[in-house]
């Protein structure tokens, strides 16, 4: 073979492996994309918020006050009926006041943290139902000058129909008068 049919089937080569990438690389492109489709993105929580959620659903519930209540009165029973060197908090329960109130500080920001997020959201919602309800005021605003307007009307006809009526009754009335 000479040089210029070597020259052209690399040249040939050369091009078919750049088809080839960008046949590959739109292969993938699709993958991507079906993927993307067939799952999407769910929202997105970090760990903590994770983590708040659950403490804000589990701290917010019947259960938590059952079973906080049942430790707290087992934590008073045993430190209460206890011989003293067995009572680990004995009272007025230090020891007791002082998990509650680390409970209650870690547990308050917590919950805010879910709080806030949900917040968010119902103001969003809030902000719609705003603006279909100021919408439904105007169009019931807009029927009420239609009523008054139709109402005008009427009473416009009835007074005119009166003032008919009046001056026909008193054309009888002089007719009536006139005749012997």
């Amino acid at each position: 073979m000479n040089t210029e049919t070597k020259k052209m089937l690399q040249s040939e080569n050369a091009q078919l492996v750049k088809l080839q990438q960008i046949v590959r690389q739109a292969i993938d492109e699709e993958k991507l994309i079906v993927e993307n489709l067939l799952h999407q993105p769910q929202e997105i929580l970090s760990k903590g918020q994770t983590i708040s959620d659950k403490v804000a659903s589990f701290g917010g519930s019947w259960m938590f006050i059952i079973i906080f209540g049942i430790i707290l009165t087992i934590w008073i029973l045993y430190n209460s009926i206890a011989p003293n060197g067995d009572n680990f908090d004995p009272y007025p329960f230090i020891l007791m006041n002082l998990i509650l109130s680390c409970i209650a500080a870690l547990q308050a920001p917590i919950i805010m943290m879910s709080q806030n997020r949900k917040e968010e959201k119902d103001r969003k919602r809030g902000e719609n139902d705003y603006l279909i309800n100021l919408k439904a005021e105007m169009e019931v605003r807009s029927l009420h000058q239609k009523i008054d307007l139709l109402l005008e009307e009427q009473i416009k006809i009835l007074f005119d129909s009166q003032a008919r009526q009046l001056e026909i009754l008193k054309n009888i009335e002089h007719h009536l008068k006139r005749q012997p």
